[in-house]
């Protein structure tokens, strides 16, 4: 019996392929479905699968950041929408890649394969990839991000933020009524987020522009941002004020 990591930043996406897994592989133990890098490395160093799905494209550190910190430690497919890069990495010693929307049929074949190969050590995959790579993995727009509330992790959707601001070595993701910490450095952020929804104001915020309700200047000519949702207000400091030269 193998024991599986599934990490995946789409849920219904990953329930869809833990639950064909388990059809495909009733043998099979799914020992933990993720849904960002970090809590996969997590899930890896407590429960040390032999086997990791990787989602290519994920909050924290992308799959192949993650399969890079691997190593040899376990057998790798990945789950990418693009195929050209799952090739690549098989390429480069992965068992294999499964795309996105899922083909069960393929989905055979590749797990047909795992199962071929966990008689043999797992490739070693610390030298995976490049800088062309990584960026490969970040080019579609952050779309959801993992928090540690207690001992639960819980999924923000980008759409619910009102506001990211740098706090110490962390940031704070403000939504309408809660906050909550990442490790995501903020420079990171900005360019993963979708440019055009969210502006950086400041050296430490990043604003959702559809949580804008006004832009007021100050008789000193300081911007300042109103939120629909909270009730403090962002400053705009100079070096950002030219995204609002309208006013």
């Amino acid at each position: 019996m193998a024991r599986i990591l599934i990490a995946e930043d789409e849920p219904r996406l990953a329930a869809e392929i833990r639950e064909e897994l388990l059809k495909l592989w009733p043998q099979a133990e799914v020992c933990a479905v993720v849904h960002d890098g970090h809590a996969a490395l997590q899930a890896l160093e407590a429960l040390q699968p032999e086997v990791c799905l990787l989602d290519v494209q994920m909050p924290g550190l992308s799959g192949l950041e993650v399969a890079r910190l691997i190593g040899n430690r376990a057998h790798v497919v990945f789950i990418t929408a693009y195929e050209q890069y799952a090739l690549q990495a098989f390429d480069e010693g992965a068992v294999g890649y499964l795309l996105k929307p899922l083909d069960v049929v393929k989905m055979a074949r590749t797990l047909a394969r795992v199962k071929e190969r966990l008689h043999q050590p797992p490739a070693d995959l610390s030298g995976l990839g490049g800088p062309s790579a990584s960026s490969a993995a970040d080019s579609e727009p952050l779309r959801w991000l993992t928090v540690q509330r207690g001992r639960e992790l819980q999924l923000i959707t980008v759409d619910d933020v009102q506001y990211f601001r740098a706090d110490n070595k962390y940031v704070a993701v403000v939504t309408a009524d809660s906050e909550a910490l990442i490790s995501l450095p903020l420079k990171e952020l900005v360019a993963r987020l979708d440019g055009e929804r969210f502006w950086q104001v400041h050296r430490s915020t990043i604003v959702n522009v559809g949580a804008i309700r006004s832009v007021s200047r100050s008789l000193s000519g300081k911007l300042s941002i109103a939120l629909k949702q909270r009730p403090e207000t962002l400053e705009v400091s100079a070096a950002y004020a030219h995204k609002f030269k309208q006013l």
